[in-house]
């Protein structure tokens, strides 16, 4: 940071940061899992249907560089977090309705789906961009990896809650009860990012030199042109699109997989994303604590790590599939799907601390441009790996007339996108090795994900 700019974060600012990404993945996990579950199962709608909604809100994503330099141009990030978020909310409960048109009007709450997911995406991208932006700008660097882990930590546990308690509250399931539970879960959300936000950011922005000049600055076009100069940028934002397009085909057949194959209702299978989720946690807070143990005695720590969670992804990935293809519904869905959480934690860690790391590594006031255009690449690739996934799931199903050997294939194919990961990982670390080499303090984490993302 420089000299003259605003304090620098205490423990208790980055907890502050952490609530609000607790509140954004809340509100997330119940948009790109239950509801996307609601469509395939409940309401009987190809695979697709759901996948295109959820990629047309990464598509919306794609400006999110634009709403980085944006702040970086005004000096101060709070009031685009909270006004992300405000539209977040809105997006969530207007989807959530337009869900319970499609069964007596289909064409209108097909349509309305369409615009409420278009709002959750320009939410999502323009609260996510600026929170990751202003944790790099405003922690000091011995704390970079430390505070990612924090906030990321504090997303996953708005995944585990809202999936687990507000699984609970949709049992027995209703169209009534999933607008009933996203609406309160919203509007708790934007309380907690209100009181979360007040005071955290100076009302002067982070200082009057910090932010690009309107007559002196660059324009936008030449800052996203900087930024995607910088080879290790631009390396990094190869490895996120890869890394996130293999995370996120899985992310959308889950919930459908555990209804069609293993027969979970809508409560159940909510709560298994949340199990999800739950492993998730656990595999960060592993490798946190290697990290801490060995990882500053150890070059190529992070990288190492990142390889082998991705290794470990696909191994979790083919299990699933080629169990479930052996066994039918006794395979042990529950534990295989905590193995494949603790193994995206893995690789997901050595990401984040990464990305804090490069956020601030390269020209000033540019933090914002840079965690955007990584965020649209994450979004691409989520976009992507959603829509795929899920079709490949129906191609699948109607080649092979069975849902089981369907969901295998495309397991199957997933795991090898991660190997591909894995092996860009490798590459990464061998030209730029500054990239993936960074400080192991009590942990270094990754984007969320399920975000958004991060988100």
């Amino acid at each position: 940071m420089n000299a003259g700019a605003s304090p620098s974060f205490g423990w208790l600012g980055i907890i502050r940061l952490g609530l609000v990404q607790t509140s954004l993945g809340a509100i997330v996990i119940l948009m790109t899992s239950t509801l996307n579950r609601v469509m395939a199962v409940e309401l009987g709608l190809a695979a697709a249907i759901p996948g295109l909604l959820v990629g047309w809100h990464y598509a919306v994503q794609m400006s999110r560089p634009r709403w980085g330099y944006g702040a970086d141009a005004g000096g101060r990030r709070a009031p685009w977090i909270l006004g992300g978020m405000a539209v977040l909310a809105f997006g969530a409960v207007s989807a959530a309705f337009a869900a319970s048109l499609i069964p007596s009007s289909f064409w209108a709450g097909l349509g309305l789906s369409v615009l409420a997911y278009g709002l959750i995406g320009a939410g999502v991208g323009a609260a996510g961009t600026n929170l990751l932006a202003l944790l790099a700008i405003r922690t000091e660097p011995s704390r970079k990896a430390a505070a990612a882990a924090i906030v990321w930590i504090m997303m996953i546990m708005g995944f585990v809650l809202t999936a687990g308690i507000g699984g609970g509250f949709l049992k027995p399931f209703s169209f009534d009860r999933l607008i009933l539970v996203t609406s309160v879960v919203s509007a708790i959300a934007l309380v907690v990012t209100f009181l979360s936000l007040r005071g955290l950011e100076p009302a002067s922005g982070q200082q009057a030199t910090a932010a690009p000049s309107a007559n002196g600055g660059p324009a936008f076009r030449a800052a996203l042109s900087e930024t995607w100069a910088d080879p290790q940028a631009r390396r990094f934002t190869v490895f996120v699109f890869v890394s996130m397009l293999a995370y996120s085909a899985q992310d959308l057949i889950l919930e459908p997989f555990a209804g069609l194959v293993h027969g979970y209702d809508a409560g159940s299978s909510t709560q298994l994303a949340g199990v999800q989720n739950m492993g998730t946690l656990f595999g960060m807070i592993i490798t946190a604590v290697a990290g801490t143990l060995i990882g500053k005695s150890r070059a190529g720590f992070m990288r190492d790590w990142t390889v082998g969670g991705c290794i470990a992804s696909a191994a979790a990935l083919l299990a699933l599939g080629l169990g479930t293809q052996a066994m039918g519904a006794d395979w042990p869905l529950l534990p295989n799907v905590i193995a494949l959480g603790v193994a995206n934690g893995a690789f997901a860690v050595a990401a984040i601390g990464s990305m804090m790391t490069l956020a601030s590594a390269g020209p000033k006031q540019r933090e914002g441009t840079r965690m955007g255009v990584w965020g649209a690449a994450q979004a691409l690739a989520f976009g992507l790996g959603g829509f795929l996934g899920a079709a490949a799931v129906d191609m699948a199903r109607v080649l092979m007339d069975a849902p089981a050997p369907a969901f295998a294939l495309v397991f199957a194919v997933e795991g090898l996108t991660f190997l591909l990961a894995a092996a860009l990982a490798l590459r990464v670390g061998q030209t730029g090795a500054d990239t993936l080499r960074l400080p192991v303090l009590p942990s270094s984490e990754f984007i969320a994900v399920r975000s958004g993302e991060p988100t």
